[in-house]
């Protein structure tokens, strides 16, 4: 069975987002990462989950188009806030440039966009048989 939540905070639940295929990018990539990396992101979690905010644009930061990312450095995992105080991992990369790569972002939308059809449709968190 899939294993949705990162992170349940008194403030916000935060998710991995899972494809039609049952997969998680942002979870994979976390899974790869040696403890030390883990942590980071952890804290990065619990800081939003349990405060609601975090204030430094070095650990977190809106991209726009209602993308979001967390900022471990020197990785990024992107996300999106829902109703119901949820937050929800799409993907994650190191990050290598200034800038947000594109294609990165793009993965983070279309995540959003599957996300929201399948949640109106009542398949997105429907029990695997």
């Amino acid at each position: 069975m899939k294993e949705f939540v990162a992170y349940q905070g008194s403030e916000f639940t935060i998710e991995w987002y899972f494809d039609t295929k049952g997969e998680s990018q942002a979870l994979e990539y976390f899974e790869k990462q040696p403890e030390s990396k883990q942590r980071k992101l952890l804290n990065l979690l619990r800081l939003m989950g349990d405060h609601g905010k975090i204030f430094d644009e070095t650990k977190f930061r809106n991209e726009g188009d209602k993308i979001y990312a967390f900022k471990p450095q020197p990785d990024r995992y992107l996300c999106f806030f829902i109703k119901g105080k949820k937050i929800i991992l799409t993907n994650a990369f190191m990050k290598k440039t200034q800038k947000l790569p594109q294609g990165e972002k793009e993965l983070a939308l279309k995540a959003f966009q599957s996300y929201e059809k399948r949640i109106k449709e009542g398949t997105y968190y429907e029990e695997e048989n």
